[in-house]
């Protein structure tokens, strides 16, 4: 038997034997009980990160796992392959988008593969193709004709670098999820989906999603953002229409400083067409975008209009009407009435135009005193708000509602944070919206007989822009209604619509369809879903959405799609960087005594701080290289055993390279795994307490501890003495390996000559009776001291235990003949001689 186990020969050829018996394929074992694990598909860049590594084997080892418990496993992989990436590379690289594209998927597979992921290949889709989004065009049409599709002009942010529309979701910090670039405020005509349809159901039914995160379902609680309060109109003194708003705390009503509207609320856009001042600032709010982070965190701005606002409970009191940056006409009415006393972004804008600034709501304590120099947003009772002083605030709300209900100049409302999902974008790689424009028939939907509508290959980037809308004959096609010369359009989807439902198309894949309502149903929900919690917001409230959106138009009969939800944590690296600042990768850099140096000219490098992987700071591991040096099972061993999943996972040279000598020390205890007689009661015990522990570990995505029970066994078979059992227990360690370490197990599987692959075999069982110890060690002390331990059965009486204790060689020696004056004896701990 060769000293070391060989991954440059072992892992290419059990790869090679899994594929030619399809070990993973879904539809080997039609009759067991099925089990949907999935890892968030990848968009192909190019290359697999570490990060990739982390997730897939994560995934990989639950889905083992279940193939070896019964289960018939379902554990596809695909290419989230649409977006603007490949649009900017086509025109940096002079490529068009599909080969780039293509390219990187046929690479990154490649490297998928290498590492051994038991991924049934034969469902992969990729959503750039027509095979998969021709199917996307039909459910979108399906949809538009249940109504949940519209189109509309309004308030968007357009991204200046990529040229497109974003959702608000794909704003972070006021700039594109993308590009990074400070997003803009613009008007244009947009497809819709209705998701505000099911902001109800998609609030209530996070209560059911019991394994998931947290965290998750808080993040899309307040995305939802279910809001009851008030909505009522302030009378414009000298002016016959009003100013409607809507307050989730109209019990600070006495505390109004100002009414602010939109830059194009109806008010805002008459005014303006008379004072160029106001137009001018209108102007200068469009170019600011739509999110809700950046409202926040952007410099308060306000246009006094001279208009006065009559306060609802006092005609007497006029409040001045702004228009304010912060307010937009697609969020709530369009206007709001300020409270800086009690708001912190109100309180903001109040400073900056020396509005009052009037406190209504009281911790104990201060209620004549002033807020200070931040908005009070604690509890309290109201203060100097008339008729409501001294009620707790829920009871000043009711009473207001009260009033405003009696009196005709309110209502109880709900709203929602959720606005509908904008999915037009501007761009060339991407789902055609399957609607043709005809100027007699208006939006017409192409007939599902011509789709796909498929993109173009001859394709322009040389101009920014939407190459579709420049293309000479694409978008040229007559109505089919009419038959008159129309317009296809040319917006195509958002990517996260690919997202949002290629789940159930790596479920069911007919030609014709979609996917087959009974087959899809009978794998899902997928039971473990595993990916970052970055898309806490993004795509898993899209899909959520979409699957409900299919069960109300009768496609499939499921809610949730994703039963338990796991969000790994991420792999993280030291960086480092030059005494000019740019950053230099781990391969550029040595230690030199207590610092750092560069190696190409021995200049100073300094050790900045440990985060996530990225190109940008170049402290990045190449995955391949990792692979060639230390094999596939090594990397997948360090990506479990050094972290709970849920936490980062620092890189490190030594981590990999223990993970390489753990598996070294399997081969080598599988070489030295002789037959021989005899049983070791305590090892057997050991090993059935392992298989059940590992099981439950692996259940519970709890890899680290599950690795370090194997160390323990392992520890344990090395001690051991020669055995039958020992000999049973190298074996049945292999089973508990293969999940985690899959080519090192197949390989010593078969040097025990064992029958079949290992990828095949059954999870062992464990005997319960043997979980429970029998056995317990116990300290043997002498005047206090200790002088031995002695293993017992657990329960023995206290004569028992002073006779076995007294017996003792090394106690004898202790005593040396002295008289025993007293033994005390706690059960299954302790025996203490008093002489």
């Amino acid at each position: 038997m060769a000293d070391r186990f060989n991954h440059h020969t072992a892992d290419a050829r059990w790869q090679k034997r899994w594929d030619e018996e399809a070990s993973f394929s879904a539809d080997r074992y039609p009759d067991r009980p099925k089990s949907y694990v999935l890892e968030m598909f990848p968009y192909p860049s190019g290359r697999i990160h570490i990060g990739h590594v982390r997730n897939y084997t994560m995934g990989d080892v639950l889905a083992r796992y279940k193939a070896m418990t019964g289960h018939a496993v379902l554990h596809p992989m695909g290419w989230d392959a649409f977006g603007m990436p490949a649009e900017n590379a086509a025109m940096e690289k002079k490529v068009h988008p599909g080969t780039w594209t293509r390219a990187n998927i046929a690479h990154m597979k490649a490297q998928l593969k290498r590492i051994g992921f038991s991924f049934d290949w034969s469902r992969e889709l990729a959503t750039c193709e027509p095979e998969y989004y021709g199917h996307e065009q039909a459910l979108f049409l399906d949809m538009y004709a249940a109504g949940l599709v519209y189109r509309k002009e309004s308030a968007v942010n357009w991204d200046p670098v990529d040229m497109t529309v974003l959702a608000n979701e794909q704003v972070i910090d006021g700039k594109g999820w993308r590009s990074g670039a400070p997003v803009e405020r613009r008007k244009l005509s947009q497809w819709f989906l209705k998701i505000t349809e099911f902001a109800d159901e998609l609030l209530s039914g996070l209560d059911d999603l019991k394994d998931w995160p947290d965290k998750v379902r808080l993040m899309q609680s307040n995305w939802i953002g279910k809001s009851q309060g008030l909505r009522f109109s302030f009378d414009l003194a000298d002016r016959s229409d009003k100013v409607e708003v809507f307050s989730t705390r109209p019990d600070t009503i006495f505390g109004a400083s100002f009414v602010a509207v939109a830059a194009d609320h109806p008010i805002a856009l008459e005014l303006a067409e008379k004072d160029a001042a106001l137009a001018d600032f209108a102007a200068e709010c469009r170019r600011s975008g739509t999110s809700a982070a950046e409202l926040e965190t952007a410099e308060k701005k306000g246009y006094d209009t001279g208009l006065k606002a009559v306060h609802p409970l006092d005609p007497e009191w006029t409040l001045p009407v702004y228009v304010a940056n912060f307010v937009l006409m697609d969020y709530g009415t369009g206007a709001v009435f300020g409270v800086p006393a009690h708001d912190q972004r109100d309180f903001e804008f109040a400073s900056k135009y020396d509005l009052p600034i009037n406190r209504v709501v009281s911790a104990e304590g201060d209620a004549g005193e002033p807020v200070g120099d931040s908005a009070y947003t604690g509890d309290g009772s109201i203060v100097n708000s008339r008729f409501l002083d001294g009620m707790a605030i829920e009871d000043a709300k009711k009473t207001v509602i009260d009033r405003a209900e009696a009196q005709g100049w309110g209502e109880a409302t709900t709203t929602w944070r959720l606005r509908d999902w904008g999915v037009s974008r501007q761009r060339y790689w991407g789902t055609p919206i399957p609607i043709i424009h005809c100027d007699a028939c208006g939006a017409v939907p192409v007939p599902k007989d011509q789709l796909p509508i498929v993109l173009p290959e001859d394709i322009d980037f040389e101009t920014p822009g939407n190459p579709l809308d420049r293309h000479p004959t694409w978008s040229r096609v007559d109505c089919p209604s009419c038959g008159n010369p129309a317009r296809r359009e040319t917006d195509t989807l958002d990517t996260f619509v690919d997202s949002s439902w290629y789940f159930i198309r790596f479920a069911s894949q007919p030609d014709d369809k979609p996917f087959d309502k009974a087959e899809a149903e009978s794998w899902l929900p997928v039971g473990q879903y595993i990916g970052g919690v970055e898309h806490a917001i993004l795509h898993l409230l899209y899909a959520r959405f979409w699957t409900r959106a299919l069960r109300h138009i009768g496609m499939i009969d499921l809610a949730e799609p994703f039963q338990s939800l796991f969000t790994q944590g991420m792999v993280t690296h030291q960086t480092w960087s030059a005494g000019d600042g740019s950053w230099l990768s781990p391969d550029e850099v040595k230690k030199d005594g207590a610092d750092w140096m560069r190696i190409s000219d021995g200049t100073p490098a300094t050790a900045g701080r440990v985060e996530k992987m990225s190109k940008s700071k170049k402290n990045v591991v190449d995955p391949d290289a990792i692979i060639d040096q230390y094999g596939a099972d090594a990397v997948r061993w360090f990506m479990l055993s050094d972290s709970p999943p849920e936490r980062d996972l620092l890189w490190s040279d030594a981590g990999i390279e223990g993970a390489w000598r753990f598996v070294q020390r399997i081969w080598r205890l599988v070489g030295s795994a002789d037959a021989a007689q005899g049983e070791d009661k305590a090892l057997l015990r050991k090993l059935h307490q392992t298989i059940a522990g590992v099981g439950e570990d692996i259940e519970a995505l709890s890899f680290n501890k599950a690795v370090a029970k194997i160390y323990e066994l392992t520890n344990a078979v090395e001690k051991a003495k020669p055995s039958a059992t020992r000999t049973e227990t190298v074996r049945t360690l292999l089973l508990l390996l293969s999940p985690m370490a899959p080519h090192l197990a197949e390989e010593c599987w078969a040097r025990l000559d064992q029958d079949g692959l290992i990828a095949d075999a059954p999870w062992p069982r464990f005997d319960p009776a043997l979980l429970v110890e029998d056995e317990v060690t116990v300290a043997i002390q002498v005047k206090g001291k200790l002088r031995d331990t002695l293993t017992v059965p657990k329960g023995l009486d206290k004569d028992a235990m002073e006779k076995a204790a007294l017996a003792s060689e090394k106690v004898q020696r202790s005593i040396d003949g002295a008289p025993v004056r007293k033994v005390i004896v706690v059960p299954d701990r302790l025996v203490n001689i008093v002489l």
